[in-house]
């Protein structure tokens, strides 16, 4: 029996002998050869042993290995041990293998042996493999990491190379970027939790979120538990075409759609609120009748249910959307000539007017953005005249300076009197602010006194009634300058006064603070020594402004109609201001591509009420039944039967008035009735 089996029934264990001398000497007896040869088992593992070997669990968890025998044990299948010893080593609280018995057919003695387990030596095998594949992967991983940054710094350099020397508008990348729409910036509560925190503005809604089932999620509006249950209301979208990476869709009109839009047009000609909230309980989501019902909401100063509508009509929309079209890449096209997109821009339009009254002008501006990227050529809501406006009251300078610096070139935005004067304030303000570098604080303000002597120059007609909007009383030096008179606003052509109008109107007070002005005043002292001087810019900006503003297009005038501004409502040209405004479709295009027809109307003698009859006879855009104000139909031969009808609906309108005879009111009533 070797001397292990000894120790074994004595209970006493390896290590626990009293020290001596040469205790720490490592000697080998002969009699420890046989068990000495064998693998150890480390923590958590038994070794596997070679042919004729026998397996020892080893109880002393510290026990010291001695390489020198471990190198003499042969692996399983050719495999290295060190690599199992190491590996058995780390994972100290693995299972253990299942123990078996074999019986030695030398000796006779019967001991505890275990069965070396296959499973775990492969599996330690592929655990190995599997990191030195992944050591591999790593760094290959990296290798083509670093080559893909050289070849994006290659392609930099052929493009700033490039672009230095071809002039011209930029590149449809660099306008994806300007138009660039965030999801995030879409919602309101995103920017109020920024002023007034989470639990403020998301306190009372999580409740209510539990509760909620709708079809899809949606970016514009955050559909509510007290709106009716959605039901697809007919409204679709298509794609149109794609070409040159940009994608035109447009929404259509089911037949169902169809029928409800022609009761709406009815219900707007009757000139009754109540048709249109019959209309709506029996179609709750038609989106042209929730835009006019917002509006009369809103004259009734019901803000909140008129913001509510239009969220309803945006969430209409919103669930019609096609697959491909994105709301964030600036490629999408909706053309404005169509019926059914121009509620989709009304809608966000009047969505991004709540967001500014309310507080958020970050939101406004992406709601902006996302206007003008639906047709940036055309602009059909002329969204560059407001878009300065609110980057400057979300304190998005340096998006400002970029719009203007890519969009010159092509756009002419220096023309625009909101841009003149809008971008060099921009620069200023940006000067002002303390966490930049004192060389770009300066650039920023050399940049800025610049192009504002440049705008007075090209527009003075601005600078007095700006300082009149604020409340500011210029100097004598300025006040009995001609450059700055009465005349230069009077000779202003009727296009430019309504621009200016708009301007001032807009954005009077983002000129009242105290550095402004003396920024201002500095600048203005400036323009007029070098008109003193004879500076030929001077004469060449007079001739300009002969020449470009002598009427506004009809997306300007639709934009001043959209932004109710009375000043600049006051400035339309008096074609524009006599037309009828319809609040569901202000002043449509004039090459509609219509994509159905409105079917014939019933007579409104026979079939109206007089009174009501009265009324729309009086709009501009009156017609008798069977014509179309294209065909002529409101003036010409058919002016006498349109009088006709009028003269009769009065005769009609006159034989049902009765007049009732009033009581002549006793003198006592009246003596005690005076004033004192």
């Amino acid at each position: 029996m070797s001397r292990r089996a000894l120790r074994r029934l004595r209970g006493e264990q390896r290590g626990q002998e009293p020290l001596g001398p040469g205790a720490l000497q490592f000697v080998l007896h002969d009699d420890d050869d046989v068990e000495e040869e064998g693998p150890k088992r480390g923590p958590g593992g038994r070794r596997p042993r070679g042919p004729g070997k026998e397996g020892v669990r080893v109880n002393n968890r510290f026990e010291l290995i001695n390489i020198e025998d471990l190198e003499e044990v042969p692996g399983v299948n050719g495999d290295r041990t060190d690599c199992l010893l190491i590996d058995a080593a780390a994972s100290g609280n693995k299972r253990r293998a299942q123990r078996g018995h074999s019986e030695s057919k030398k000796d006779g003695d019967v001991t505890d042996a275990a069965v070396p387990p296959e499973q775990s030596n492969t599996s330690g095998k592929l655990r190995k493999k599997k990191r030195k594949q992944k050591n591999k992967k790593n760094a290959a991983g990296e290798s083509s990491e670093n080559g893909l940054e050289d070849i994006d710094r290659i392609l930099e350099r052929i493009e700033d190379a490039s672009g230095s020397s071809r002039p011209g508008p930029p590149p449809l990348s660099a306008k994806k970027h300007v138009l660039y729409v965030e999801h995030r910036h879409l919602n309101p509560d995103t920017e109020l939790k920024r002023y007034f925190g989470a639990r403020a503005v998301l306190g009372e809604q999580r409740p209510r979120q539990r509760q909620r089932v709708y079809p899809k999620c949606t970016w514009l509006t955050t559909p509510k538990s007290a709106w009716p249950r959605y039901t697809k209301p007919g409204l679709s979208m298509r794609l149109l075409e794609s070409r040159k990476g940009r994608s035109a869709f447009a929404f259509e009109h089911s037949e169902e759609y169809q029928q409800t839009q022609h009761r709406f047009l009815a219900a707007v000609e009757s000139m009754e609120p109540n048709n249109m909230v019959v209309l709506l309980q029996t179609s709750p989501y038609h989106v042209d009748s929730l835009l006019q019902l917002s509006d009369a909401c809103r004259f009734q100063e019901d803000q909140e249910m008129a913001r509510d509508l239009v969220e309803r009509a945006l969430y209409s929309m919103e669930c019609a959307f096609h697959p491909l079209f994105s709301l964030t890449s600036g490629t999408c096209r909706l053309d404005y000539r169509r019926p059914e997109n121009r509620s989709f821009y009304l809608a966000l339009y009047k969505q991004m007017s709540f967001l500014e009254k309310r507080g958020c002008p970050r939101t406004a501006l992406e709601y902006c953005k996302l206007i003008l990227s639906l047709e940036p050529d055309e602009d059909p809501l002329c969204m560059l005249l407001l878009l300065d406006h609110l980057a400057l009251r979300a304190r998005s300078y340096e998006y400002l300076i970029r719009l203007f610096q890519e969009w010159e070139a092509h756009r002419n935005l220096s023309q625009l009197p909101n841009f003149a004067f809008s971008v060099p304030l921009a620069y200023f303000l940006l000067s002002q602010q303390a966490d930049l570098p004192d060389q770009e604080l300066s650039s920023a303000r050399e940049k800025a006194s610049l192009l504002i002597q440049q705008a007075l120059i090209m527009f003075p007609g601005v600078l007095m009634p700006l300082l009149e909007y604020c409340s500011v009383r210029p100097d004598a030096t300025v006040a009995a300058h001609r450059f700055f008179g009465p005349d230069a606003e009077i000779s202003q052509p009727p296009a430019l006064s309504q621009l200016v109008s708009l301007y001032l109107g807009r954005s009077h007070f983002l000129w009242k603070e105290p550095a402004t002005m003396s920024w201002l005043e500095e600048n203005v002292h400036e323009v007029l020594q070098a008109v003193d001087a004879g500076d030929p810019a001077v004469e060449a900006c007079e001739n300009r402004r002969k020449v470009l503003y002598q009427r506004a297009p009809r997306n300007i005038h639709r934009h001043v109609v959209l932004s109710e501004i009375k000043e600049a409502i006051a400035a339309l040209p008096p074609d524009v201001s006599t037309q009828s405004v319809l609040g569901y479709d202000p002043l449509p295009p004039l090459d509609t591509i219509y994509s159905y027809v409105r079917p014939e109307r019933l007579s409104p003698v026979s079939h109206g009420n007089t009174i009501a009859l009265f009324f729309r006879s009086l709009l501009p855009n009156y017609t008798v039944e069977g014509e179309r104000p294209e065909d002529g139909g409101a003036g010409g031969p058919h002016l006498d039967q349109g009088l006709n009808r009028l003269m009769l609906a009065l005769r009609d309108m006159m034989a049902n008035f009765h007049f009732h005879d009033l009581e002549v009111p006793r003198e006592d009533h009246l003596e005690g009735d005076e004033w004192d």
